[in-house]
């Protein structure tokens, strides 16, 4: 018997052991994934090649799950999840200094914490219906932060059970919990959920046999940008990046994952492939190009829903391969095709197939785009260079929200969830900070 077990071993995991850890010097802590151990995890798409992965894919799974692909923590409460309204915005940023200090005893330090504030330049986005979110950055870099969670690994193998590369098939609740997988059955007095996004379907079953039902499920879509990469400097000359987002009629529009000199590169998720975009930390060399993602959030009423709407957006595009379009900004506005998009002055920094938004792309996306850009050129005071590219399209996925109490505990009583698979938080940083949260109320 475990007093507390935790399904998940990503980052708001690793930060609740951490945490019930060093709180709790007699307490027994269990975590289960499906996943391996950091330094087994590797996979044929971090080098660019196809999935080399026989079950779950080892790029998003296993020990510190996506917190080793950048390892960017935004400290924030303008964007990354609601954590801030379900406990408290002052309460928030103070566990996210937690997160930073503990972060920066295992080597984050060796990285300077940045600040996307600008108050003159909110103050002129204003008058373009455009919002400027700001953030306290730590960037780790893929390099870093594996570096950072390994080491945290070695600390918590001394005193949390490691159970790696076993799923969970069902759990049960009589007096305590019942755990089967596919390896052997454990018993826990509590279960922690911290699934993140991989886990979407499990958990989806899991709490359903749980008698556990959703809410409505969030996703976004949006076009992915690749543009000169000097086409922003009059408004990223005092930080590394920005977050902007345009307010229009029937919708709101928010750029996410800016990477000054980084590159395009193609991000597989759910069986869809999509535009994504890499620092210029990460191991490829840097381009002169700068890009990110508009993206536009929608509501649907279940999981289901969600997922089928990005299938019927992106499979289409995909090809039954893994076929991305690109088109410049100057053909997609005349609504026309050209030959090849590698013969403008923007060198395209991924290869993929030239072609018309205009006819794959949702009219929503498009209008979002074209509406964010009129805003931006008022922002800029000049007009964007019309062989800006255009990707289609990318998609940010969220998981349906179960009830919790300020505990975060479910309507079961002793199942517990936090993270990303509780809704209330879309970042690292935020997924950091809820699993020192449940640490206090677990150990309190």
């Amino acid at each position: 018997m475990t007093d507390i077990t935790i399904i998940g071993a990503g980052v708001s995991s690793v930060f609740l052991a951490y945490s019930l850890m060093n709180k709790h010097e007699g307490i027994s802590i269990h975590v289960i994934d499906k996943g391996k151990e950091l330094n087994r995890r590797s996979c044929g798409l971090e080098r660019g090649e196809s999935c080399s992965c026989e079950q779950g894919c080892s790029k998003y799974l296993g020990f510190a799950g996506l917190g080793k692909s950048e390892g960017k923590f935004n400290y924030t409460n303008d964007f990354g999840g609601e954590l801030g309204r379900k406990i408290r915005n002052e309460k928030t940023m103070q566990l996210m200094q937690e997160v930073d200090r503990i972060l920066c005893s295992f080597g984050a330090d060796r990285v300077n914490l940045y600040s996307t504030k600008n108050d003159r330049l909110s103050a002129r986005a204003s008058c373009h219906a455009l919002k400027v979110l700001s953030t306290e950055v730590r960037h780790l870099g893929t390099t870093l932060a594996e570096e950072i969670f390994q080491k945290m690994y070695e600390v918590l193998e001394k005193r949390v059970q490691f159970t790696f590369e076993a799923e969970v098939q069902h759990i049960e609740k009589d007096k305590n919990f019942k755990i089967e997988t596919n390896k052997e059955t454990f018993s826990s007095e509590k279960v922690v959920l911290a699934t993140g996004m991989s886990g979407s379907r499990w958990f989806n079953k899991q709490t359903h046999q749980l008698g556990l039902y959703p809410g409505e499920t969030r996703l976004d879509l949006g076009i992915r940008v690749e543009m000169r990469g000097d086409q922003l400097e009059s408004i990223l000359k005092d930080t590394f990046e920005t977050k902007l987002t345009y307010f229009g009629d029937d919708y709101s529009a928010t750029t996410y994952c800016m990477n000054p000199k980084g590159r395009v590169i193609r991000k597989y998720q759910h069986g869809l492939v999509m535009p994504d975009g890499q620092n210029q930390r990460e191991k490829d060399s840097p381009s002169d190009n700068l890009n990110f993602t508009l993206f536009v959030p929608r509501y649907y009423a279940t999981y289901e829903e969600a997922i089928n709407k990005a299938e019927s957006v992106i499979k289409p595009i995909n090809r039954n391969s893994d076929r991305i379009v690109v088109q410049r900004l100057m053909d997609f506005k005349n609504d026309r095709s050209a030959n090849d998009s590698r013969t403008g002055s923007i060198i395209p920094s991924l290869e993929c197939e030239t072609g018309r938004l205009n006819e794959e792309v949702p009219v929503l996306y498009q209008r979002a785009l074209l509406d964010f850009f009129e805003a931006l050129e008022g922002l800029l005071g000049e007009r964007l260079d019309p062989d800006t590219l255009l990707y289609g399209i990318d998609a940010k996925f969220y998981e349906p929200k179960l009830y919790t109490d300020y505990r975060f505990e479910t309507e079961v009583r002793g199942l517990y969830l936090i993270g990303d698979c509780s809704g209330e938080t879309h970042s690292l940083s935020q997924a950091a900070a809820s699993g020192i949260y449940l640490s206090d109320i677990l150990t309190s």
